[in-house]
């Protein structure tokens, strides 16, 4: 069996031509978790896959991760095969800021007759939750306002780090199986995204080596973080992962 991660978009909110900062994390080439559901990455998805996503992890709810809800809500209750089968995985602290940021509209069908969640199985996660029968951690993340934001980790395979700031006291506990670390990072920092020069002070070089880095503003200052030595994503890159090393349960049906 073979794991990868593909990275559907790589930009910041106003690098449109690099894509919505979104992933998917594929088994035996088949997409098996989607990371956030932004718009550009949303097409993105459909031009590789054929399809939309089936089960969505949400970092945060700032719009370039989450703006492709309203496309997968229809391609989702319009289809009997897949309404109210969607997985969306959410951390708690985040599932009132989605609700207002998507799901709080009035009649989200003109005709009236729907709810928003009708079109998902919304499965509220605190510290980890489990997916096909393999266990994830969620933690939070240095961005914006406390309890907002989170990252994931498939033990022994990836951590996403999601926006954020450096959090190095974060990646010793969630990223020490020698994991690949997908990180935000653009050329210049601010108070809500990490820079490269934030990376390069607040991680250590054995870290910063296991690192991919997406999140930035232009190709050129992917080109700049890459002459300094580091790993940079490229939209559509697909990279192989190791095999996950965390608990495994057998599937039921009950």
């Amino acid at each position: 069996m073979s794991w990868a991660l593909r990275f559907l978009g790589v930009g910041n909110a106003s690098a449109v031509k690099l894509g919505s900062p979104m992933a998917v994390i594929e088994h035996d080439g088949q997409p098996w978790l989607t990371i956030d559901c932004g718009g550009e990455g949303l097409t993105a998805y459909r031009d590789c896959y054929g399809a939309l996503p089936d089960a969505v992890f949400v970092t945060h709810v700032h719009l370039d991760h989450v703006a492709g809800f309203e496309r997968l809500f229809v391609d989702a209750f319009f289809n009997r095969a897949r309404r109210g089968k969607v997985r969306l995985y959410v951390p708690a602290t985040v599932v009132p800021l989605l609700h207002k940021r998507v799901g709080d509209y009035p009649n989200v069908l003109a005709e009236g007759g729907a709810n928003f969640w009708d079109a998902f199985q919304l499965i509220v996660v605190g510290d980890a939750f489990w997916h096909q029968g393999v266990r994830l951690e969620v933690f939070p993340v240095r961005h914006h306002w406390p309890e907002t934001a989170y990252g994931l980790r498939l033990q022994g395979a990836v951590t996403w780090s999601g926006d954020t700031r450096p959090i190095p006291e974060m990646l010793a506990r969630f990223a020490g199986d020698n994991e690949l670390i997908a990180h935000d990072c653009g050329l210049h920092g601010n108070p809500s995204h990490t820079g490269v020069e934030d990376l390069e002070r607040e991680y250590d070089a054995a870290t910063r080596a296991r690192m991919m880095l997406y999140h930035y503003a232009s190709t050129a200052d992917g080109e700049t973080m890459r002459a300094r030595g580091h790993r940079v994503a490229m939209p559509g890159e697909c990279v192989a992962l190791a095999e996950p090393t965390g608990p495994r349960a057998e599937l039921f049906e009950g």
